[in-house]
């Protein structure tokens, strides 16, 4: 027999995986009978979960939110979850700061059961992180006064430094939050210029909602709007190189946020990319490992035609004279 705090374990969690149960369907994957069931579910009821009930021989149970919060209670595999996630966000900074998901990972290891407790140790011993980008952190709490913002749909007044740390002001409507894996981007609509922006969250100062709901007509794809914010930002130098790779390939090979994109007919794809200079670009190109012709700027070409030839002669390879078509 189990316990009976297992026993409503395994109750909440089955009723969290699908919108509603009958008695018999509940008591077969307990294993128990519907009397036990309805017990069960009494219990939970005192202890603050909303368990609303349907009558009669097809009617079933489901839960909903109550007015309590009932205490968190997870099965072995939901807390070795959800302390992965910690560990994550700890390591990875996607919460901006890590000291909260660290502290928060902590107290939950102290509470998780043995058997839990090893397996994340083992898994500790096997994993293995590369050093995360010594970039500004947002603040958790100006991540969350964020997602507030877009959630409560209300005109906002901004203060934001831009890339030059000048100070600016202006009211926005908030839209959406975009993580693209190294930092936490601002959708918003200014209102004074009419038009959508992308704002580092990072660089985020302060927010005062106005009062005023926001006006979203016509919303951006804010993944989009993002990526390409982030592929035409200030580089020193751009070059323009042509793949043949019709553009959903081209878009695999050539992310989104690292160039910009147009077709050209229906098997080659124009790329821009920007860079830190020809040398830089030149590597970059190379990395692709595929045909490519650069068609500008000519300083970039040489610099990947340098490079080429080292590679030759690295490895005892003559090009042939005059034919580099399939290195440009």
């Amino acid at each position: 027999m189990i316990s009976t705090s297992a026993r409503l374990l395994r109750l909440v969690s089955l009723l969290s995986a699908r919108p509603s149960w009958t008695c018999g369907e509940l008591a077969d994957q307990m294993g128990v009978t519907e009397r036990t069931v309805r017990r069960d579910v009494s219990r939970l009821r005192e202890l603050g979960y909303g368990v609303e009930s349907d009558p009669g021989p097809w009617g079933g149970y489901r839960l909903r939110a109550g007015n309590r919060v009932p205490p968190l209670i997870l099965d072995d595999e939901e807390a070795l979850a959800v302390a992965v996630g910690l560990r994550e966000a700890a390591l990875s900074g996607v919460l901006g700061g890590d000291q909260a998901a660290l502290s928060a990972l902590l107290k939950l290891r102290q509470v998780l059961p043995p058997r839990i407790a090893d397996r994340l140790g083992e898994m500790d011993a096997a994993f293995v992180h590369t050093p995360r980008p010594d970039e500004p952190q947002i603040a958790p709490a100006m991540l969350l006064e964020l997602a507030t913002a877009c959630r409560r749909g209300e005109r906002t007044h901004l203060s934001y430094r831009d890339r030059t740390g000048e100070a600016t002001t202006r009211d926005v409507d908030p839209y959406r939050l975009v993580h693209t894996g190294r930092r936490w981007y601002f959708v918003a609509r200014d209102v004074k210029r009419d038009e959508w922006r992308t704002f580092r969250a990072d660089r985020v100062a302060h927010l005062r909602p106005t009062g005023q709901a926001a006006e979203i007509v016509d919303p951006p794809d804010p993944v989009l709007l993002v990526s390409r914010s982030i592929a035409t930002g200030t580089y020193p130098l751009y070059t323009t190189v042509r793949l043949p790779l019709p553009m959903d390939q081209a878009l695999r090979l050539v992310p989104p946020t690292v160039g910009t994109h147009r077709p050209d007919g229906p098997d080659a794809t124009i790329v821009d990319i920007g860079g830190p200079d020809a040398d830089g670009l030149a590597r970059y190109l190379l990395s692709l490992a595929t045909p490519l012709r650069v068609l500008s700027p000519d300083e970039v070409r040489e610099a990947l035609l340098h490079r080429t030839r080292d590679l030759c002669a690295a490895n005892d390879v003559l090009p042939v004279k005059g034919d580099h078509s399939d290195q440009k």
